[in-house]
């Protein structure tokens, strides 16, 4: 083969790998310590697994328990100043007295993702 052709391969091949790759699923691992609403489905207290697809802002979330897709709800990728603390369900308490989950956090990441129409919960520093 020639080196013109080689390289024409190997850039065509680059830029494939780029691609799937920016389109990966990203996926992160959240325990609920009490029951909250998400997208009008109630999520009872354990772990669940989110996945979502894209690298934002805007994106569509699986919440998934066990193998079950429990829910899918629209959301936001939000960049933060620092990098999370820990990994949190951020979680809005209605006045109704019910809870509903507005976003998540995940330590060690300068994103989070906001859930719902609201990303008020989502600034640097909020304990919602």
């Amino acid at each position: 083969m020639k080196f013109a052709t080689v390289s024409k391969i190997l850039v065509v091949g680059l830029a494939l790998l780029l691609a799937s790759s920016a389109f990966a699923a990203t996926k992160a691992n959240l325990s609920l310590s009490g029951p909250v609403t998400v997208n009008g489905t109630t999520l009872k207290p354990g772990d669940y697994k989110l996945l979502w697809d894209g690298t934002g802002p805007s994106v569509e979330v699986s919440i998934i328990q066990g193998k079950t897709v429990v829910a899918k709800v629209p959301a936001k990728l939000v960049d933060l100043s620092t990098p999370s603390a820990n990994t949190a369900a951020v979680v809005t308490n209605n006045g109704d007295g019910t809870r509903t989950l507005s976003g998540a956090r995940f330590e060690g990441k300068k994103f989070a993702l906001a859930i719902g129409e609201s990303s008020d919960g989502m600034q640097a520093g909020s304990a919602k």
